[in-house]
């Protein structure tokens, strides 16, 4: 939920330490391998969801990551203006 290039909030049924450095392999809907995240940390705990950091990305990674968010950001500012001229 709520990914960036810089972290993403996660729900586990096993809270975490705030602090704890993990992981992580993020499974993005359009495409067919998971993205490897090779250093993360947990940096808040609110009930079974967490804010997560990214510390270490692989460059090759870095650039799916950049280019997903990036195609989601242009998908929202389309439907935005879409919404705004169907209003007028």
């Amino acid at each position: 939920m709520n990914l960036t290039v810089f972290g993403c909030t996660i729900e586990s049924t096993d809270a975490l330490q705030k602090g704890t450095t993990l992981r992580v392999r993020l499974i993005l809907p359009d495409q067919a391998q998971s993205l490897p995240v090779e250093e993360a940390e947990v940096r808040w705990v609110h009930g079974n969801r967490m804010g997560i950091q990214f510390h270490k990305v692989e460059r090759t990674a870095d650039f799916r990551l950049h280019g997903f968010v990036w195609d989601r950001m242009i998908e929202r500012f389309r439907t935005i203006v879409q919404e705004g001229l169907s209003t007028r």
